[in-house]
């Protein structure tokens, strides 16, 4: 990715309107359908889980299995929190540090040790469930919902697995790393959004 593909996102990243986040707080509709489209309509979610399939893929065996079934196992555990009210930190910021992070181990193609590598995932992984819990009880049909939601979930995983699987080739791999570039300045982005709203 070039210095001029880097402005015009750092840029986007700026200037992205406030829905650029998935949820709103407003409760949900509820079921299956809504859950699975849910996701496709957060450039936040969107980003992180794609940035895990990527992550994983560059990793290799256990970790491109182990990352993108930790992310949808601790989102389900961070909306319990959200449903019950239990207290996080502020939950955009800990959304836009999620993309930050992640984007950071992709864009450095970052070698992390598994234990430290599913700990990232996983923390962040309950914001963005959390994120999700507080709108839960509101859902005409919650269950619907999450089910539909863990399952696009994991359908964006393996596209980030799919693209990841480019990284053998050197062409492929710089592809990647300026990908995890383009989400470290969205992340850059909403936090700054995040801190200063």
């Amino acid at each position: 990715m070039n210095s001029r593909s880097l402005r015009s996102a750092a840029v986007w990243a700026c200037l992205l309107p406030v829905p650029a986040f998935a949820h709103s707080g407003t409760g949900l509709a509820g079921g299956l359908a809504a859950g699975f489209a849910h996701p496709w309509n957060g450039l936040d979610h969107l980003l992180a889980m794609a940035a895990v399939g990527l992550w994983g893929a560059f990793l290799g065996r256990p970790m491109v299995y182990l990352l993108p079934m930790i992310f949808p196992a601790m989102m389900v555990c961070g909306a319990m929190l959200g449903m019950f009210g239990v207290w996080l930190p502020p939950v955009e910021i800990g959304i836009a540090a999620s993309l930050l992070m992640l984007g950071v181990c992709v864009a450095g193609a970052l070698r992390l040790p598994a234990r430290e590598a599913c700990l990232i995932v996983a923390v962040f992984a309950i914001f963005h469930g959390y994120a999700h819990g507080q709108e839960l009880p509101s859902a005409a049909d919650p269950v619907g919902y999450s089910i539909g939601f863990v399952f696009a979930t994991g359908l964006v995983h393996l596209s980030g697995i799919a693209l990841g699987m480019l990284k053998d080739n050197a062409a492929g791999l710089r592809m990647i790393r300026g990908c995890g570039a383009a989400i470290v300045i969205v992340g850059g982005g909403l936090l700054v959004r995040a801190v200063i709203s």
